[in-house]
């Protein structure tokens, strides 16, 4: 049989392989920032783009998609012509792929920390950006599916079933979940609203773990662990099982994140079984990746790469045993919105993602720069840095998350909240938040520890060349099953029909939950109470996404004594059907707002957000000083907004529309003068005025400022349902 020459495309694994570790660099920057935020929650007083709720999401979305999103792809690019025999499908693809994923990563981290952001936890990018992360994730597919067709290799091993999958799912998830109104270049509004918009979210955000996290690692894994090891997979059924069993399985534990929430309970008892059930393949694939160290465990004590192999496998058991767990209702009642769901993420996310990344660079780059390890002693120094930063940063989030679901629920023998002040707690927990900042400190060393390790690797090596390889052209065989064969081997040589049933195989899970949430209404009742925001409403809810304050703030409360004694009326789905988006949240820094308006008047609020430790001592909130600034607040949009709200189903009057921004002015003067029954407002107000006009500026009355709209909203919040009176808790 001829054998035929071709080179391996090894530059673009290079330049993917610099790109995540750049990125890595910075993201794991931004998050140890954030720490330190929690400790001095000021330090970036009266800068807007460098606030804690403006950096959380570039935070998140650096480290998924710049960091570990690239990994992905320069593991992928590398294994995929090895395991097909063939150099990727289009040079130019490949290109298309890693710079259109870089201006993105860019794009991103300006339009994160300037406000633009729809809310959506790790899809909060607007919808010019949402468009060409869609377009860039099919030039990946068309590359993929392209050398898959003219491999040389005829069965397709296991990782590209994995391959296969995350690219399939991915596209479907972002797809839907970022279907949006645009109101301008910037801005755009979720087609869904409250509940369905809560359950499409998590049906995204649950399976961006899933998807972009998790299928296409365990394909790493399944590439990288043997050839590490030198050794075969531990079990190709067990692989089969597992892969079939997760993607089918995995789709529909979205409504486990939404548990005692406004969503229907059929639909969150179906998460919660179908979580329950993805103990079972998750762990099946931990088990075959350790197993194949079997009778190589003696390697495993000098080699690094291994060492970051098991404790990546190990971090991924460990996660998805804990996450079945936490889709309990009874486990989910302690943790949700606690310090606990941090550690659970991270020990996925520095442990499973971050040490399988940091596994295969040490193994790569010295292959393709034809070299060994610049510093063995260095990588062995990174891995135990890293390992105790993981527990440093974990075990102290995980105290946190139990004193806080432990102080919340406390009641005193007079039936009154133990600790009726939210800021009880936090103080607690301070100590927890600087164990956390030093473990995050020691995680980063370890990560420029490999700057340097991998630097000095690639200076004393040979530059890094497009790898000569050859191998026999493909002989065609019967497209049917020849005589013997399994159905299962027969679907590994058959990458389209692969392709379609695994693409149904996620279809089922999504389309059983979400479609009946959408079309049948009496999972969402109305109730007639709930009117749509005003003009200056609207507004403010914009500012109030635009500063992220649905990262420390849920909008949902639980129907438990506790929190009902604590915030009010627990949630009802018809509360949220003109939330475009919904603002449920996910985390409680601070206390739930679901009921807060009314709760205190218009000068407690000017005054907390200005300076939130001058109202509530050891707060840990930062002040918003921008929104009072010397200049109007942009109303330009203001009916378009309007007009995209009934597009989208809100029963906007074209009267209400034609009299917004009357109506907008009527009410933030309105505020101005409510304002003005402290005196220590008019007099600071009245200061500010005349230094402005000293100094020849225009001022501009406080009406017309940002800050008072984001008042509008809080005072909104809650108001169409009777709250019982608990302004004095």
């Amino acid at each position: 049989m001829e054998m035929q020459q071709f080179y391996y495309d090894n530059k673009i694994v290079k330049n993917f392989i610099y790109a995540t570790i750049v990125f890595g660099v910075v993201g794991m920057l931004v998050g140890l920032t954030l720490a330190f935020m929690f400790l001095f929650p000021n330090i970036t007083d009266g800068i807007s783009w460098l606030s804690y709720g403006r950096l959380r999401p570039l935070h998140t979305n650096a480290v998924i998609f710049a960091f570990v999103g690239n990994a992905m792809f320069a593991g992928i690019y590398y294994s995929l012509q090895r395991l097909l025999k063939a150099r990727m499908f289009s040079d130019f693809l490949s290109n298309l792929n890693f710079w259109g994923w870089q201006l993105i990563i860019v794009a991103a981290a300006i339009s994160l920390p300037l406000g633009y952001s729809t809310s959506k936890e790790y899809a909060e990018l607007e919808w010019p950006i949402d468009i060409a992360i869609a377009l860039i994730w099919v030039v990946f597919g068309i590359n993929m599916i392209g050398t898959i067709l003219k491999r040389r290799e005829r069965h397709l091993y296991v990782a590209i079933w994995f391959y296969l999958a995350t690219f399939v799912t991915v596209a479907v998830l972002h797809i839907f979940n970022s279907l949006a109104l645009p109101v301008s270049g910037m801005k755009s509004y979720s087609v869904y609203a409250g509940v369905q918009d809560a359950l499409v979210q998590w049906w995204y955000g649950h399976n961006a773990v899933a998807f972009f996290l998790t299928t296409p690692f365990l394909g790493l894994m399944y590439y990288f662990v043997p050839k590490a090891a030198n050794r075969p997979v531990y079990s190709y059924r067990l692989s089969i099982v597992h892969f079939w069993s997760l993607i089918f399985i995995y789709i529909w534990a979205g409504p486990h994140h939404l548990l005692y929430s406004a969503l229907p309970n059929w639909a969150q008892n179906l998460g919660v079984a179908f979580s329950i059930m993805l103990i079972a393949p998750s762990w099946g694939g931990m088990i075959n990746g350790l197993l194949t160290l079997r009778g190589v465990w003696d390697k495993v004590r000098v080699e690094p790469v291994l060492k970051f192999f098991v404790v990546a496998i190990t971090g991924y058991g460990m996660a998805t045993f804990e996450g079945p767990m936490l889709s309990l209702k009874n486990v989910n009642a302690i943790a949700h919105y606690t310090d606990w769901i941090i550690a659970h993420v991270h020990v996925g996310a520095l442990a499973w993602n971050g040490f399988m990344a940091f596994g295969m660079i040490y193994w790569l780059v010295p292959r393709m720069t034809k070299s060994s390890l610049y510093s063995l002693k260095l990588a062995n120094f990174h891995f135990w840095i890293g390992t105790l930063g993981i527990i440093l940063y974990t075990i102290p989030m995980y105290v946190a998350g139990f004193l806080q679901a432990s102080m919340w629920k406390q009641f005193n023998p007079d039936g009154t909240l133990t600790y009726g002040n939210f800021l009880e707690t936090v103080t607690q927990i301070m100590p927890m938040y600087w164990m956390r900042a030093i473990g995050g400190t020691l995680y980063l060393i370890g990560m420029f520890t490999l700057v340097y390790n991998v630097i000095q690797t690639v200076r004393l090596g040979s530059k890094i060349e497009d790898e000569l390889a050859e191998a026999p052209e493909l002989v065609k065989i019967s497209a049917g099953r020849v005589k013997g064969e399994k159905f299962h081997p027969w679907l590994e040589r058959k990458p389209i029909q692969l392709t379609i049933l695994a693409t149904v195989a996620i279809l089922i899970g999504g389309v059983i939950q979400i479609v009946p949430t959408i079309m049948v209404k009496s999972n969402i009742p109305t109730i007639a109470s709930v009117k749509p925001y005003s003009p200056l409403e609207l507004e403010g809810r914009d500012l109030y996404i635009r500063e992220g304050c649905v990262g420390c703030h849920s909008q949902s409360v639980r129907p438990f004594r506790s929190e009902v004694e604590r915030y009010g009326p627990q949630s009802k789905a018809g509360e949220f059907v003109y939330d475009h988006p919904f603002l449920w949240g996910s985390k409680r820094t601070g206390p739930d707002l679901l009921r807060v308006g009314a709760k205190y008047n218009d000068n407690w609020h000017f005054n907390h957000f200005w300076n939130p430790q001058s109202i509530s001592a050891g707060s840990i909130m930062p002040g918003y000083k921008w929104l009072f600034d010397n200049k109007p607040m942009d109303v330009s949009l203001t009916q378009k907004k309007m007009q995209a709200m009934v597009t989208l189903g809100v029963p906007y009057t074209e009267a209400q529309i034609a009299s917004g921004l009357d109506d907008l002015r009527k009410q933030a003067v309105a505020i101005e003068e409510s304002l003005k029954n402290d005196p220590d407002f008019v007099k600071s107000y009245d200061e500010s005025k005349k230094k402005a006009e000293a100094r020849g500026e225009k001022f501009v009355p406080m009406n017309e400022r940002e800050i008072v709209a984001l008042i509008a909203y809080m005072q909104r919040l809650g108001t169409d349902i009777k709250v019982k009176d608990i302004a004095k808790k």
